[in-house]
């Protein structure tokens, strides 16, 4: 529709701007794009994890350690992000804002992270793997529960077939662990919790704030999180370890924690948590594969059949995210 303007006075006011255009499909598909990379990326922290207590760390330093490392980029890229905001004339993220984006990064990247770091202090990688990815399901819960999400149909026949994938291999890998299973469990089923939670939380703030901006705010509120616990904890001695631990944390601090964030959170601004949650569960599944080839965990033919199926589950639903979109914009 075309809009007539008036000749330009020295009082006038600055035109409304125009309301922007709908995202194409390039920019959603993108978001799956960046969701899948970002679990790939997710997938190699519980091995490297692993490798790390093989060299006599508990989770309270190892997490301190991670927030360590990955805190100079965070600084660095928010810096980066204001400074961009200031120079296109965006306002900042108000106090309240900034406050909210810190207390989800707190549920999301330290609460969430440490259960996990204290389940796989009990079981397996593929185990932990197993139980963090059952998130995609309290993500549609919680959805529908607090935030009146509607429960697609396409999500939930997607979530079943992979997790029907997902029930298969651990089916198979249960009678391999002792009584400490419940106790890694519970520590692991904690934390998709608080990450389904962060999920549904963060996505209207990353829209106010921006993702990057709201992924440096988030992470830095985790790490004042781990540096808090660690010294309450730990004598600051305790940080002094091995050359090879330091490698092991610097692995978990970038390509385990800093990549994948921006990532997940550029997901999250293009599409929904369902899909972001969806596709997620290809985390798993690289995750058994890695747990193989590198700790030298077994795969049987259970596992091969496993996999299959949360591959067809992550595919079909993106496929059908993808039509619905098309439809809904032409």
């Amino acid at each position: 529709m075309a809009v007539t303007t008036q000749p330009a006075t020295p009082a006038a006011t600055p035109a409304i701007p125009a309301a922007e255009a709908p995202p194409g499909p390039g920019y959603v598909r993108m978001g799956y794009v960046f969701a899948a990379v970002g679990a790939l990326l997710f997938s190699t922290k519980a091995v490297i994890i692993k490798l790390a207590y093989g060299e006599s760390i508990d989770a309270e330093t190892l997490l301190a350690l991670r927030m360590a490392f990955s805190l100079p980029f965070y600084f660095g890229i928010g810096w980066l992000s204001i400074r961009d905001r200031q120079r296109s004339g965006k306002p900042l993220p108000s106090g309240r804002e900034v406050v909210a984006a810190a207390g989800v990064g707190l549920l999301g990247y330290w609460f969430a992270s440490y259960t996990d770091f204290l389940g796989l202090e009990y079981i397996s990688a593929q185990f932990e793997r197993l139980i963090l990815f059952t998130y995609p399901l309290f993500v549609v819960i919680f959805g529908a529960m607090f935030f009146r999400q509607p429960i697609r149909l396409r999500a939930v026949l997607a979530i079943g077939v992979s997790y029907a994938g997902l029930a298969v291999i651990f089916g198979e890998k249960v009678s391999t662990f002792g009584h400490d299973i419940a106790i890694g469990a519970g520590f692991v089923l904690l934390a998709a919790i608080a990450f389904a939670m962060y999920q549904l939380l963060a996505r209207g703030l990353i829209a106010t704030i921006g993702p990057r901006l709201f992924t440096c705010i988030a992470m830095s509120g985790a790490a004042v999180g781990a540096f808090a616990q660690f010294f309450l904890t730990h004598p600051a001695g305790d940080l002094i370890v091995s050359s090879t631990l330091y490698g092991y944390a610097l692995l978990i601090a970038i390509g385990a924690t800093v990549l994948p964030s921006f990532f997940l959170n550029a997901a999250l601004h293009r599409i929904s948590a369902q899909a972001n949650a969806t596709i997620g569960t290809l985390s798993p599944v690289m995750t058994i594969l890695l747990a193989v080839l590198i700790l030298g965990e077994r795969i049987t033919l259970v596992d091969i059949a496993g996999t299959a199926l949360v591959l067809a589950g992550v595919g079909w639903f993106t496929l059908a995210d993808q039509a619905a979109f098309r439809r809904k914009n032409g």
